[in-house]
């Protein structure tokens, strides 16, 4: 079929009529957003000519990936999680809130409840043999000064990229720890080097990035939850210099404020003093964290995660 056969009159009027705008009841906010989307949809249907085999592969594609349970990996590499970054990186400058430490994603692995200690954690449970990692921080405000009790809530994948409670393979709460700052605002954790990541080979997600023409890779990275009363929540993660994917992460986490080196350490001396018993590596994230401003968009965001077991 042709192009355009459809009046963007005759589209608005359909959107409307569906979503309800001129009817009583309901929520107002459902409807505004359903006839946009409605209204869009149909004009990208017409103008790209989507023949009805399309539309249902497209829909029989969605069904799929609501079965996967695959919205949480799918969101982030099409780009709009990283989108709304953006959206609530302007939406603070325009409330006037500028500085600390840059946000990114949050991704689909989080699992709340992880044990909790004070000013620092052992975060493996000694059966990867991955290398060594400390690290080791400090949260202040945006004046410099140390914010005790701030809640450094910290996961990241093993050896070979995988996530406890998801790979099946690893100890509950594994590379999962909240560490509670010290006094002078202090964190240190000791982990294993984790690596990066891929879509599962039958995942929807990857058959999209094919689709595309891209590849569905994450690079290494760790990921935060840092917070304190009286403090903006900071969601984020840091990537490594050096890793094959850092700038093409399929999931648009990677930011250049957010890239750390690993020091890898051989002394004798400084891995007796570290307590190991081999070299290891160690990296500083120092996080800064805003105050809270009334009136000032959320950072605390209320969405599925996944539940511990």
């Amino acid at each position: 079929m042709p192009a355009d056969l459809i009046s963007k009159a005759d589209m608005k009027k359909l959107a409307a009529e569906a979503s309800g705008i001129s009817t009583p009841g309901g929520n107002a906010r459902v409807k505004e957003v359903t006839n946009r989307l409605l209204y869009r949809l149909m004009q990208v249907i017409d103008e790209c000519d989507v023949s009805m085999d399309e539309f249902w592969a497209a829909i029989g594609f969605i069904t799929q990936t609501a079965k996967n349970n695959e919205f949480g990996l799918m969101v982030p590499g099409v780009a709009l999680e990283h989108f709304l970054d953006l959206r609530l990186d302007e939406a603070e400058r325009l409330a006037g809130i500028s500085g600390g430490t840059m946000r990114t994603i949050e991704g689909p692995l989080y699992v709340a409840g992880a044990p909790l200690s004070k000013g620092e954690a052992r975060m493996d449970d000694g059966t990867d043999p991955g290398e060594v990692f400390f690290i080791a921080g400090q949260v202040k405000d945006e004046n410099g000064n140390p914010v005790a009790g701030a809640i450094v809530d910290i996961w990241h994948a093993n050896s070979k990229g995988g996530y406890s409670f998801i790979d099946g393979e690893q100890a509950p709460y594994n590379l999962r720890r909240r560490i509670e700052t010290d006094a002078k605002g202090n964190y240190l954790a000791r982990s294993i080097v984790p690596n990066g990541y891929g879509c599962p080979p039958e995942s929807a997600t990857r058959a999209l990035m094919n689709a595309l023409g891209r590849h569905a890779e994450r690079p290494a990275h760790v990921h935060f939850f840092v917070s304190s009363p009286g403090f903006r929540q900071l969601t984020t993660q840091f990537n490594f210099t050096g890793d094959k994917y850092l700038y093409t992460d399929f999931a648009f986490g990677t930011r250049d404020e957010l890239i750390v080196t690993l020091d890898r350490v051989t002394s004798a001396e400084e891995i007796r003093k570290a307590g190991v018993n081999r070299p290891f590596a160690r990296a500083k994230f120092d996080i800064v964290l805003v105050r809270e401003k009334v009136g000032a968009p959320a950072t605390i965001v209320q969405r599925e995660h996944v539940i511990a077991a």
